[in-house]
């Protein structure tokens, strides 16, 4: 399963590119989507990386997401998005061009320690 969330907010986004991010369920700064994704989703993950964190999200993470966020109501339904608040100790930077740090992009197991750092 792979984690998505947007890190970047919505002002001064190409029209395509907020399109995009509304069809990933991913409307708003900070919230997170985890999904199998398919061939056209890929798709769409690839031309909305610079927006996004995303990668390969652990069994217990995303227990942990689902009691911390996901519940939906008494019935028990699950949510089809999760709102999280901004990362303790905040985010080193976005985007480091050319030295490989930063959150933006495919983070892969990394993207574990993040989702912890904004439950």
């Amino acid at each position: 399963m792979i984690c998505l969330i947007r890190i970047k907010g919505q002002v001064g986004l190409k029209k395509k590119v907020e399109e995009t991010l509304y069809r990933l369920r991913l409307r708003r700064k900070y919230a997170c989507v985890v999904l199998d994704p398919t061939k056209e989703q890929l798709g769409m993950i690839k031309s909305v990386r610079n927006f996004i964190a995303f990668g390969e999200i652990s069994e217990e993470t995303y227990k942990k997401l689902v009691e911390a966020r996901g519940k939906k109501d008494a019935e028990g339904k699950l949510k089809p998005f999760f709102r999280l608040h901004p990362p303790r100790k905040g985010i080193e930077s976005k985007k480091h061009f050319g030295v490989g740090k930063g959150v933006l992009g495919d983070n892969k197991e990394k993207i574990n320690e993040l989702v912890e750092r904004m439950l």
